[in-house]
Parts: C-alpha cells; sequence; structure tokens
C-alpha cells in the first residue's frame, strides 16, 4: 500500500516538474540555510576555541587596573620586579611566571622593514604561552640578568626581512638597537581576534626596559598553573600577593585585573554557540515557508483533479486510502527538498569555512534533524489538503469540471 502510494506520488511529481520544483524550493532553502549556518556556526566556535587554546594552558593573565567601562588601567601603577620575584617565590601549584612589557617598533634589516611589537619578557614566556622555538636557541640566564641585546624573532618578522635566507647569527635593528637574532619562533597564525601572532620581535625584558622603554615597568603578568591544579586556588593567591604589595586596605577594590583564560575561552564558546543556535533558528523560519508553499500546491492540485478523486471513491477507494495518497505526495516532496537543501547547504558551508578559513565541522545530528523536519513540514502542511481530497462528496466530484 505504501509503495503504491509512493509510486503514484512519484508519477504526480514527473506530470509537473516545474511546479513541483518550486514547491519543494522553499524546504530547500530552509534546510540548505540551517545546515550552512550551523556548520559555519560550528566551525568558528571551533576555531575560536583553538585560538584560544594557542594563548597557553591553565593561563592566568594579570595586569595593573580594572577591566571595564570607566575603569581605565592607564591610572593604576605598573607592576615591577619585585612584583614578579613575590609571585615566583609565593605562588604554588604554577609551572611559570612571566613578566611581559610591549611597545610598537620598526625592525630593520639591511633595506626591509616591518612595524611590529617587540615584548620584553624572560624564559618563562614560552612555558606560559605553550610555545616553542623552531629554529635557534631561547635566553641564555646572562642574557637575560645582563640585558644583552639578544631576541627571538615570529616567522612573519622572519619573512619579510630575511626572505629565504638564514637569519640565525644577524643582526637585526629595533628603533636604535642593534639586536642578534638566536632564535625563530614555531608559527601559531592568526589569533581569534584577527591579530598574527607570528608578528613580534622577543627580547629580554631588562634589555628591553634599559634600551627601548626607558623605564622598569612591567605592563602584563602571564601565569601558567600546572596541571591538575585548579586556577582558581592561584587566582586568590595572586589576588592576595598583590594586594599586601600593593597596601590595598581591605574592602577596598583591586587596582589589578587577574584574567582566567579558560573561563574566557568557556564563554567565548557558548557564545559563539548561542549565536550558531539564533542563526538555525532564524534559518529555520524559512522551512515554515517551504511548509506554507506545499499546503497551497497541495490545495490547487486536489482542486484540479477533483474529478480523480470522485472516480476513486466511485469505484470503491476508501477516505484514508485517498487520504494517504495526498500525504505521500506531499511528504515526497518535501524530502527531496530536504535531501537537495542537506546537499547544498553542506556545499555552501564547505566554500564558506574555506573563505574564511575556519574548520568544515559538520554535525551529524542536524543533518539528520533537518532531514526529519522537512518530513514533518511535509505531513503536518500537508495533513489539510489530503483530508479535504479524502472527505469529497463522490457524487459532487464527479459533476466537477
Amino acid at each position: 500500500m505504501l509503495f503504491e502510494a509512493v509510486r503514484l506520488a512519484l508519477n504526480t511529481i514527473r506530470r509537473n516538474p516545474l511546479r513541483s520544483f518550486l514547491t519543494l524550493l522553499g524546504i530547500v532553502i530552509g534546510v540548505g540555510a540551517v545546515i550552512a549556518m550551523v556548520t559555519i556556526g560550528n566551525g568558528t566556535t571551533a576555531k575560536v576555541t583553538a585560538d584560544l587554546a594557542k594563548l597557553g594552558s591553565n593561563l592566568l593573565s594579570v595586569q595593573p587596573g580594572q577591566l571595564g567601562p570607566g575603569r581605565a588601567s592607564s591610572t593604576a601603577k605598573a607592576f615591577n620586579a619585585r612584583d614578579i620575584d613575590a609571585m615566583k617565590t609565593q605562588l604554588n601549584g604554577v609551572k611559570a611566571v612571566a613578566p611581559v612589557a610591549q611597545k610598537s617598533i620598526t625592525a630593520i634589516y639591511g633595506s626591509e622593514s616591518r612595524s611590529t611589537t617587540i615584548t620584553g619578557s624572560d624564559n618563562g614566556y614560552f612555558v606560559t604561552q605553550d610555545w616553542l622555538v623552531k629554529t635557534g636557541r631561547q635566553f641564555f640566564d646572562n642574557e637575560i640578568r645582563g640585558g644583552r641585546a639578544a631576541c627571538i624573532i615570529g616567522t612573519t618578522v622572519r619573512d619579510k626581512l630575511f626572505g629565504h635566507a638564514e637569519p640565525l647569527g644577524r643582526n637585526i635593528r629595533v628603533s636604535n638597537v642593534s639586536c642578534e637574532v638566536i632564535g625563530v619562533l614555531e608559527t601559531k597564525g592568526q589569533s581569534s581576534f584577527g591579530t598574527d601572532q607570528d608578528d613580534m620581535v622577543l627580547m629580554p625584558l631588562r634589555t628591553f626596559q634599559r634600551r627601548l622603554a626607558g623605564n622598569t615597568d612591567i605592563g602584563r603578568v602571564m601565569v601558567s598553573a600546572r596541571d591538575g591544579v585548579e586556577t582558581s586556588k592561584v587566582q586568590a593567591d595572586i589576588e592576595r600577593i598583590l594586594r599586601e604589595r600593593r597596601n590595598i586596605a581591605p574592602g577596598k577594590e583591586d587596582d589589578f585585573s587577574v584574567l582566567d583564560m579558560k573561563q574566557i575561552a568557556q564563554a567565548t564558546a557558548g557564545t559563539t554557540a548561542m549565536l550558531t543556535a539564533l542563526l538555525g533558528a532564524v534559518a529555520a523560519v524559512s522551512l515554515l515557508v517551504g511548509g506554507i508553499g506545499i499546503m497551497n500546491i497541495m490545495l490547487v492540485s486536489v482542486t484540479e483533479r477533483t474529478r480523480e478523486i470522485g472516480i476513486r471513491l466511485a469505484i470503491g477507494a476508501l477516505e484514508r486510502q485517498v487520504l494517504s495518497q495526498f500525504l505521500v505526495e506531499a511528504t515526497v516532496l518535501s524530502l527531496f527538498g530536504g535531501v537537495i537543501g542537506i546537499l547544498l547547504g553542506l556545499g555552501l558551508a564547505y566554500v564558506a569555512t574555506r573563505m574564511l578559513q575556519v574548520p568544515f565541522t559538520v554535525d551529524a545530528q542536524i543533518v539528520v534533524e533537518a532531514f526529519a523536519f522537512s518530513a514533518l513540514v511535509g505531513i503536518v502542511f500537508g495533513y489539510f489538503p489530503a483530508r479535504r481530497a479524502a472527505r469529497l462528496d463522490p457524487i459532487e466530484a464527479l459533476r466537477h469540471e
């Protein structure tokens, strides 16, 4: 019975190919939009999560001032070397504490130049950032203590200044300082904020302070907790140490901020997931429009085939058989639209993810749900026309011209 109903439905669809195509177009657009939006959104979420993970594992970022409207960090006192020493000696359960000071400069080698960011830090920077030196080496202890002009460059700076030449042992000029290149960092690529993480020069903090900054200020401290250690505990210890060192009275607000990158990653991933769900819901509205189109065409089809329905009823067809015939026809139309929409949506998502440079992450569950929903649309919106056809009076139907 079901097979026969499907065969009749396919014959009807083939008799009116253009009308059938226009009928299922709404379903195609709806399903395609849902699949494309969700797939692109999932890829974006995966990229943001991966980019934040590149910033370091179990990472805490400490900086002067409170973040937020009206809380400018420039009004707060910068950290100093004694603050860093206190954190290194008093914090438990941490892998590394890395002071960070930065400045925008122009790096020059021969006739080539590059506007970039120079960062002053120590070898703890590589641990907190999960960053390895691809070629060359890290800083020696005497370079960190003595302030020798040695530097490690990112791949973007290397490519711009040296091209295919070997940079190790060469001297570049950063501002008015001649600096020997002792290493090249591994490539990290763009961050989730669109900045090139490889466009940087790293040198010992003391060298940076003496020869470039002209002060001993430290603008940020990166703290990496050991695996298995709760970052919330480390955060509480950092706040306690800094409140003591900065003489903040009980009940007074901190004049510094401690950011847990894990919490930021979770919040960002949650936000992108919510936006993905919202975009999918908006795209799903077009499925309803497609369902209305199916109901409209099926009502027209019932009117056109009134005489045919009357003949079937007159020769003994049951109401439920006529009902199932039109219901199956609407469902088959909708399922065709669902299949085409899935293929179209995945194709569009693949092209979009390649252009946006995000992972092509297919959610099998949403594909199945979109297909099932397209079938449901056919059943729901095809039921009223099918019921109307089944309840026709055979005598009146036979008189219809």
